[in-house]
């Protein structure tokens, strides 16, 4: 169903026409009828052959590959649980840390918080996260600092739109602030500067930006920077 603004909207069961060979994002799924829509939303696609469902929910389902920030809950043995926001912990093994052995552990305690990639994503099993690229190296990925830094939760479609390319709120907060920022796809947000006004100005522009186009983020992002230098 096309939306006036060019928007195809789906609903659950319904099938989208797309070559055998594609990508399958979150919210669909390939059957003998083809590629299946899960949940409902709007259809995306990015080429060459990526296709997924934008969906407006708050519970995060895993999905392989995409990058979570999680609370360590508890340790068991040689891996930690995690909470990702998901129907169940996720695992996380202390030997998917880069530089990790069984001699040198990494520093993990419980009520820390982590960026992660979800390396298992299956209904019939639970998540397992890592902290390595294939390349065994972290990249940003571990444990995130605590001192000086916020930590909120966004609804996932949120998340989705401030990494999008052609969301410019991230060049426009980051061409007057100089801050640091993890953002996960389950919804939580990780945000540290040198100051508590401009780390607390970040986490504002992002919980405001939702319903916001453009236009109306630039607006945003100087009223928001402005206040941030002045009250400094």
């Amino acid at each position: 169903m096309a939306s006036p603004e060019g928007l195809e909207f789906v609903l659950p069961g319904d099938v989208i026409e797309a070559e055998d060979d594609v990508d399958l994002g979150p919210g669909l799924r390939r059957d003998p009828r083809g590629c299946v829509v899960l949940q409902p939303g709007v259809h995306r696609f990015r080429a060459p052959r990526t296709h997924w469902v934008d969906t407006h929910c708050r519970r995060y389902v895993p999905v392989r590959g995409q990058c979570v920030i999680g609370t360590v809950t508890a340790r068991a043995g040689d891996f930690f649980r995690v909470d990702i926001g998901a129907h169940e912990p996720a695992v996380l093994s202390y030997l998917s840390f880069e530089g990790a052995t069984k001699k040198n552990r990494p520093n993990v305690q419980v009520g820390d918080l982590v960026l992660a990639r979800l390396l298992v994503a299956n209904k019939d099993m639970e998540p397992e996260l890592v902290c390595v690229n294939s390349k065994g190296r972290a990249e940003g990925l571990g444990v995130l600092a605590a001192e000086g830094a916020l930590d909120f939760r966004v609804p996932l479609h949120v998340c989705r739109k401030v990494l999008s390319p052609l969301c410019g709120l991230l060049g426009r907060l980051g061409s007057e602030l100089r801050f640091e920022m993890a953002v996960g796809m389950n919804g939580r947000v990780w945000a540290r500067s040198d100051s508590l006004r401009y780390t607390a100005a970040v986490a504002a522009a992002i919980c405001a930006c939702e319903h916001m186009d453009e236009q109306q983020i630039a607006a945003m992002c100087r009223d928001i920077t402005a206040a941030a230098h002045q009250n400094r």
